[in-house]
């Protein structure tokens, strides 16, 4: 019989998790013909997350968890899920009830009969968000179309089901500094897109906020883009070649009125603008050498604390 593991990260959820858990059984117990396995990866939560999901444990041998030493991020947690993962069909979805577990059939269907090796979910609509959250979030979607070769496609989420071959792709790609939205697209294979109207938080508060985002949008612009790095040099050279212009008019000026002191005020604004421009560079420059310094450390993507299941292995 084949198997399903179900990734879940989980951060502070301990109000949503019996009614993750109750919906994901539900669904698990309508696909008959698979047996399922449900991976809980614990990333550092303060509450009684951990608790909650040690008493499914307990009363469910099919429940699996993963509990790290502190918190790592939703990027860890969905690649340690990865690792730990043993079944031949890998979903991951959120607790919080957003990624609805009754797509599950459908997605499977997908994979079995029309030959996908994964199927990948995205909201049509984004009711229930702010709507300065949901402009930022569009904008960034279409900046990385016209930035990155990698597709990424708008109201993605993270919630899809993917194929042992598919999963272990990803597996292959060990970076420290991990998008998972463009390694999804950068690892290829047929993907079906399933759309559905946003479904808003069962339980709990999110724990997204505006400027965590925003970090992680430009963790995906530096990880599939090289365009901020161009655009640095490209601005450097505008600079270049108005200031060789500003001198041209300067020594004009000098020679016809006779009056090189006039006009400082303005000459202040362009030094301050040039200025300006420079330490932007150096910051883009700057973001791609911190990224690049943190890769050569070769630390850890996270470090597990309490588990009871052991890394996958394929052979």
């Amino acid at each position: 019989m084949k198997k399903i593991s179900i990734i879940v990260p989980c951060y502070n959820e301990q109000e949503v998790l019996p009614l993750f858990y109750a919906e994901i059984t539900r669904v698990a117990g309508l696909m008959e013909e698979y047996a399922f396995e449900f991976l809980f990866v614990d990333d550092g939560s303060k509450d009684k997350t951990m608790e909650v999901v040690r008493a499914f444990a307990e009363q469910d041998e099919r429940v699996k968890y993963v509990s790290f030493s502190r918190n790592f991020g939703k990027e860890a947690a969905m690649y340690a899920g990865f690792t730990h993962a043993c079944g031949d069909y890998v979903a991951v979805m959120d607790a919080d009830l957003q990624d609805p577990p009754a797509l599950l059939p459908e997605m499977m269907d997908a994979i079995k009969k029309e030959g996908y090796d994964s199927v990948a979910t995205r909201r049509v609509t984004r009711k229930g968000e702010p709507p300065i959250r949901s402009f930022f979030a569009r904008c960034f979607y279409k900046l990385m179309r016209r930035i990155s070769k990698t597709e990424m496609v708008d109201g993605a989420r993270d919630y899809r089901l993917m194929t042992r071959k598919f999963v272990n792709s990803l597996l292959e790609l060990g970076e420290y500094n991990r998008f998972s939205k463009g390694l999804y697209g950068w690892v290829g294979y047929k993907t079906k897109w399933l759309e559905y109207e946003n479904v808003e938080r069962a339980a709990g508060e999110t724990k997204w906020s505006f400027w965590k985002l925003l970090l992680y949008s430009i963790e995906g612009i530096v990880a599939f883009s090289a365009a901020p790095l161009a655009i640095a040099a490209v601005t450097g050279l505008v600079c270049c070649l108005l200031a060789f212009v500003f001198i041209l008019v300067i020594i004009i000026r000098t020679l016809l009125f006779g009056d090189p002191v006039a006009g400082w005020p303005s000459l202040v604004c362009v030094i301050l603008l040039v200025g300006g421009l420079q330490l932007f560079c150096m910051g883009i420059l700057g973001e791609y050498l911190a990224k690049t310094y943190l890769e050569v450390k070769e630390r850890p993507i996270y470090i597990c604390r309490e588990s009871n299941t052991q890394p996958y292995n394929a052979e």
